[in-house]
Parts: C-alpha cells; structure tokens; sequence
C-alpha cells in the first residue's frame, strides 16, 4: 500500500515563497496517480496539481497555475511542490495524495481522479499559513 509523508508548511508573507516534499513509498509508477491536494478553512477539498500515470506531465489547477510547480526525484522517492507568489487563498493544510488507475492516466485524468477520489492514499499533511 502507497505511504506518503508530506513536510515543509510554514507561515509566511503574502508573496512568500515555500517548497513541500512528499516521500512515497511502495509506489508503482505507471499504475497510480501521484498529486497533491488542499484544504484551506471552511472550503471543500481541492486539487493542486498532479502528475500522468508515467510521471512525465503534469496538470494544474488553475488557482496555482503559474505560481506552483511540481517534481519529483525519482532516486529518492520524493515529490515536490514549489509555491511563489502566495497569497492567504492558498492558506490550507496540504497533502499528497495517490490513487490507482486503469489505463493510461493523463495529467488530467489523475488531476481529475485525485481531486473527486473519496478516500485517496495521502499523508497526514503539512499546514501552510499565508499572512497578509
């Protein structure tokens, strides 16, 4: 079973910047969607961005498209997500989150698949607070 462990929240400035990092393990690409989600005070779950069932696209959200940016270091097991330019919208506890696929999984497949999954493997997450 897919293990994720999410680090880096932080408090910030509005325009502040801040890098997350989710390990994985016992993973198989190709066979899984990997992203990350959000849940900020008094708002529904939502996604961020994810990557294709291959790794090799990725997909955003368009709250954070430009401003965010997902990786990976495949050698360690380890996703990122790179955020600029944040503002208190993107106050939220963050998670990375992976889900099983049947067929190809584009990036906007698994975008689409993490986002509405009821019960996604994540980790516990980690709090980011954006001030203004």
């Amino acid at each position: 079973q897919v293990q994720l462990v999410e680090s880096g929240g932080d408090s910030v400035q509005t325009g502040g910047s801040l890098r997350l990092s989710c390990v994985v393990s016992a993973y198989t690409k190709g066979r899984s969607c990997l992203g990350w989600l959000r849940q900020g005070p008094a708002r529904e779950r939502e996604g961020v961005a994810a990557f294709s069932a291959d790794g090799a696209n990725t997909y955003y959200a368009d709250a954070v498209k430009g401003r965010f940016t997902i990786s990976q270091d495949n050698g360690k097991n380890t996703m990122f997500l790179d955020m600029t330019n944040l503002n208190p919208e993107d106050t939220a506890l963050y998670y990375c989150a992976a889900v099983t696929i049947s067929g190809k999984g584009t990036a906007g497949d698994c975008y689409r698949l993490l986002r509405a999954a009821s019960k996604p493997a994540r980790g516990p997450g980690t709090q980011v607070t954006v001030d203004s």
